[in-house]
């Protein structure tokens, strides 16, 4: 490279360029410091809680499949 100091609009300025690298290497570090703390998510749910009925059709289930023609 030589020495050139030119500044102007095809030479951007020399911070700029610094505070974008830095955002960058930042934001990888950060990517890849997250992916090696996540653990995966357990289910808390035991055979009982699982076989249990959930739904329900209640009176306003019922209403809403009426209007929606289900």
């Amino acid at each position: 490279m030589t020495s050139d100091t030119k500044k102007g609009p095809d030479r951007p300025d020399e911070s700029r360029r610094t505070f974008l690298r830095a955002g960058l290497v930042g934001a990888t570090a950060t990517a890849v410091g997250a992916g090696a703390v996540a653990t995966p998510a357990q289910a808390t749910e035991n055979d009982a809680d699982k076989k249990k009925a959930r739904y329900q059709e209640s009176a306003h289930v019922k209403k809403y499949y009426q209007t929606n023609r289900y």
